[in-house]
């Protein structure tokens, strides 16, 4: 008898995906080339976008943005103290300095009403993070700011993501996705950049080959084979393989029906899970129409039955997986070192941190994995 085993998350790929890299091993054309030109056309296009620039990871994504918008030492960039390092390491990378804003506890995302006392003369720019694959509240965020300072979207869970009638990914001056494992769609590891400004589009796209005036593709089919690029910039070395443009556009066409799947198992878990008191579900705003890449709930640490950490290994030993939302990046070594903080400075992100808990949501679970993942809890 196998021992039973939900993971927190598990990728969908199979024969599409094992078809679908046939092409470019067959035409031996295996970095960026024509696949990762149509998956940025199809990933675009999907969100309403003008133009897509794909990377090899959103944390990539996210430097070339800022980067591109001349990110740089002496500027400070706004940050939600609770996501993944990278949303701050990326600020980093520019030589620039992330300024940690606190969240708000019902939808784990930045809290608008914390922005203005965090601005500066030298603010040049926010990350706004769609935490889990629910976006944040864009409208209070523009209010809150300055219209000079530009809007980054750390977009990296929500893929598919709605704001109102708008799609996670055009609601500021660009955005980075994640196509992580973890993510609702995959590539193994690999990122997009969207945005609808074409200036600051034709400049990423050269700055993600090295600098280079023309793509490699173009420069191949060139009728000049002895003429090379010409770098007018500094640049980098953050191009999608077609390898990866072809699993991510058999990916893609699965994206809706992915969403689709995860939000009626989410919907489940708010009407089974409602009665135990202790458990607090993530809030959905009603301009928000979520993708769910994790669902992640909190403990109340005065009513529930054991500490979270507990809870978590009760549930490990029957076989659930579960794991802290994410980090409170203000909580990180480096950052208390370096920028000399201490948790109590962001409360909301400190609470999340130690309180929150992702259970098992993703498109290999069956009804059957939902109700025992139900019934554990329900157990405590």
């Amino acid at each position: 008898m196998t021992e039973r085993r939900i993971n927190i998350s598990e990728p969908v790929t199979g024969e599409a995906e094992w078809q679908a890299i046939k092409e470019p091993i067959e035409t031996g054309w295996l970095t960026q080339g024509p696949k990762v030109a149509a998956f940025e056309k199809g990933f675009a296009d999907f969100h309403g976008a003008q133009h897509g620039i794909a990377t090899t990871s959103c944390t990539t994504a996210l430097h070339l943005i800022l980067h591109a918008l001349e990110i740089g030492p002496g500027d400070e960039v706004l940050v939600p103290a609770f996501s993944w390092v990278a949303s701050a390491n990326v600020v980093l990378y520019c030589g620039a300095t992330p300024v940690f804003v606190d969240i708000d506890l019902q939808t784990y995302n930045i809290d608008p009403t914390k922005i203005q006392a965090k601005l500066s003369p030298k603010t040049k720019a926010i990350v706004v993070v769609h935490l889990f694959g629910l976006c944040a509240d864009m409208d209070a965020i523009r209010d809150a700011l300055p219209s000079q300072v530009k809007i980054v979207e750390d977009a990296a869970c929500a893929a598919g993501a709605k704001y109102k009638d708008a799609y996670a990914g055009t609601l500021g001056d660009a955005s980075a996705f994640s196509f992580h494992p973890r993510k609702t769609i995959t590539t193994g590891e690999g990122g997009m950049v969207l945005t609808n400004d074409p200036d600051l589009a034709e400049i990423m796209q050269k700055l993600r080959n090295h600098g280079a005036e023309i793509s490699e593709e173009q420069r191949h089919h060139g009728p000049k084979p002895y003429l090379l690029p010409d770098f007018n910039m500094m640049g980098f070395n953050y191009r999608m393989t077609d390898l990866q443009g072809a699993v991510g556009l058999s990916q893609l066409g699965k994206l809706k029906g992915f969403i689709n799947e995860r939000q009626q198992a989410a919907q489940n878990y708010r009407q089974a899970l409602a009665e135990i008191p202790w458990l607090k579900m993530p809030v959905v705003p009603d301009a928000c129409t979520p993708a769910w890449q994790a669902f992640v709930t909190w403990v109340d640490p005065k009513t529930a039955p054991l500490p979270r950490n507990e809870i978590m290994d009760v549930l490990q030993s029957k076989g659930i997986a579960t794991r802290p939302g994410t980090h409170a990046i203000h909580m990180l070594s480096y950052f208390t070192q370096a920028m000399q903080l201490s948790p109590a400075d962001y409360p909301v992100a400190m609470f999340c941190n130690d309180q929150t808990m992702a259970i098992p949501l993703h498109n290999k679970m069956t009804a059957d994995d939902y109700q025992y993942v139900i019934d554990a809890l329900k157990a405590l």
